[in-house]
């Protein structure tokens, strides 16, 4: 049988509390979502200013919280050592920070890492690198085999050809020999 009654008052009122109280455990749970990314940051921020006291190096330290990811930038002059070539320290740098922040916190991280405004500079590369290989596919019909990359060059290649309609981006082979193939889409 099925219960055609109004809900009385009492019941509407505690029905009204129950998920408002959900509603607001949800946006609690939210903001110590943020709270938990910036305090990542902050961990790694303290660990990176240690590191480069140890190595007597000058740098302005940013910490915040972007794309829901822990980040940190390192800004100063005669920071190259600390990227290494195609990024191959900072990489390290930045899985060591990573590292740091599980130790602190119990909680593995996606924090992103950059030094000398490296990344920026690497995605404009790598923007010209993926809008040429598509022009080749676009042209020639056969796909394009790019250079080895790290998972972060990677993302930023497959998020230009992916909005680029026509082709598509796979990667292929293990690290450190990872690469991206470049072809039409089907």
């Amino acid at each position: 049988m099925t219960d055609t009654s109004t809900p009385s008052a009492e019941e509407t009122t505690a029905a009204t509390a129950e998920s408002t109280g959900t509603e607001e455990t949800k946006k609690s749970e939210s903001v110590t979502s943020d709270s938990d990314l910036f305090s990542q940051s902050e961990i790694a921020a303290d660990y990176i200013e240690g590191l480069l006291d140890i190595l007597d190096y000058d740098g302005d330290i940013d910490e915040l919280v972007s794309g829901g990811r822990p980040m940190v930038e390192v800004v100063g002059d005669r920071l190259q050592p600390l990227v290494g070539q195609r990024g191959a320290t900072l990489e390290a740098l930045q899985e060591l920070t990573r590292l740091a922040i599980f130790r602190a916190s119990g909680s593995p991280s996606r924090l992103l890492l950059d030094i000398g405004g490296y990344r920026a500079t690497r995605r404009k590369e790598l923007t010209a690198v993926a809008k040429n290989a598509v022009e080749k596919v676009k042209q020639h019909g056969d796909e394009v085999r790019l250079d080895p990359m790290s998972a972060f060059e990677r993302k930023c290649v497959h998020d230009v050809v992916n909005a680029i309609s026509g082709v598509e981006s796979e990667s292929e082979g293990v690290e450190p020999n990872r690469r991206i193939v470049v072809r039409s889409a089907e």
